[in-house]
């Protein structure tokens, strides 16, 4: 016997949701919950974290749901939306946490600030060798060191083949090598 809900098309639902309807609730879940997850996962990249950012996100859409129009677009858009800023919302918190977590440890004894005056050179002298290469092959380097994104995904981001981003990597590296040599 097929569920009571499941005639329904999927702009429906989120009208049922917004007048406090769980087995709509549900049937969103069960229509999105594995995209949604699928989502969040690439997102935060953590089990956990996911799970976290898409129980939340169908809160809010519970919460929400009034606001829900479909003249402005699918139900599948609107709750997925939901995903990803619940995920990017996790990530920033993250970062922040662990940002907090290193700024809160104490300088040991033998680091000082010669060692932080060095960091900051070497920092700098990065930076200058960066601005050097041309726009590809920084942007290749940055979104893949700085971005954390796998030559896969930058790949999909850039909309050029995996060979190429991988070519561009490597002339990369291989230029960054001999400017930071030279300084």
């Amino acid at each position: 016997m097929p569920p009571p809900l499941a005639h329904l098309s999927d702009e429906a639902l989120p009208a049922l949701v917004a007048r406090g309807d769980e087995s709509a609730l549900a049937e969103l879940y069960d229509r999105f919950g594995r995209v949604a997850y699928g989502l969040a996962l690439r997102v935060v990249r953590n089990q956990t974290l996911a799970e976290d950012a898409v129980q939340e996100a169908f809160l809010a859409a519970w919460r929400t749901a009034v606001s829900f129009d479909p003249g402005r677009g699918k139900a599948s858009t609107w709750l997925l939306t939901l995903v990803h800023r619940r995920a990017v919302d996790l990530v920033r918190r993250e970062e922040r946490r662990r940002a907090d977590a290193l700024d809160a440890e104490p300088l040991g004894s033998g680091e000082s600030t010669d060692e932080s005056a060095e960091v900051r050179e070497e920092r700098r002298r990065v930076q200058a060798a960066l601005a050097q290469l041309p726009p590809d092959q920084r942007q290749a380097l940055e979104l893949a060191y700085y971005g954390g994104l796998s030559q896969s995904e930058l790949a999909e981001r850039l909309g050029v083949p995996l060979g190429t981003v991988k070519s561009r990597m490597f002339v990369a590296l291989a230029r960054l090598r001999d400017l930071l040599t030279e300084a």
